[in-house]
């Protein structure tokens, strides 16, 4: 059976123009004004009332959401940990069921391997998530998942005291 990649359902902006973070130069990727009033903190929302915010996926750059107005907002601005501009313990990279980076970490050097993402698929066939309001990105995050385990468990791999297999 093949189980659909994002949970995500027509819920992201279109928007067809290119937009650079003035911070750091990196193509924005659009998000929904839902996501922005769940992710700014309150004193900020009237901030984000115009569509057209981009999210900058820029892992090393401080600004997390910015317009082609010029408005930009910070790591300091929103409500949560964005996983994809931190490197240190807890790196969310789901935000509905709250896996951490540190939590796939422990089940590869625990297991060998991470159930994570299959863990959430389920979750997913069951219409238990809701990534475009609880994910600063707006959209799936088990991308974001898969990517971390590839990673994690590479680097177990090469380390000197490799995690059991």
């Amino acid at each position: 059976m093949i189980m659909k990649d994002c949970c995500c359902r027509g819920t992201e902006p279109d928007h067809s123009a290119e937009v650079r973070c003035p911070a750091c130069g990196v193509v924005g990727k659009p998000v929904s004004i839902t996501t922005l009033k769940h992710m700014v903190r309150p004193e900020l929302l009237d901030a984000v009332d115009a569509p057209g915010f981009q999210f900058c996926r820029a892992a090393d750059c401080n600004v997390v959401y910015f317009h082609e107005n010029g408005a930009s907002l910070r790591k300091a601005d929103v409500r949560v940990r964005v996983g994809l501009k931190e490197t240190e313990d807890p790196v969310p990279i789901c935000y509905c069921f709250g896996f951490t980076e540190g939590t796939v970490r422990y089940e590869i050097e625990s297991t060998g391997n991470s159930t994570i993402p299959e863990r959430i698929a389920v979750e997913m066939k069951s219409e238990h998530c809701a990534c475009e309001v609880r994910n600063p990105q707006g959209s799936c995050c088990l991308g974001n998942v898969r990517a971390a385990v590839k990673r994690l468990s590479e680097a177990g791999k090469h380390s000197l005291f490799p995690m059991k297999s």
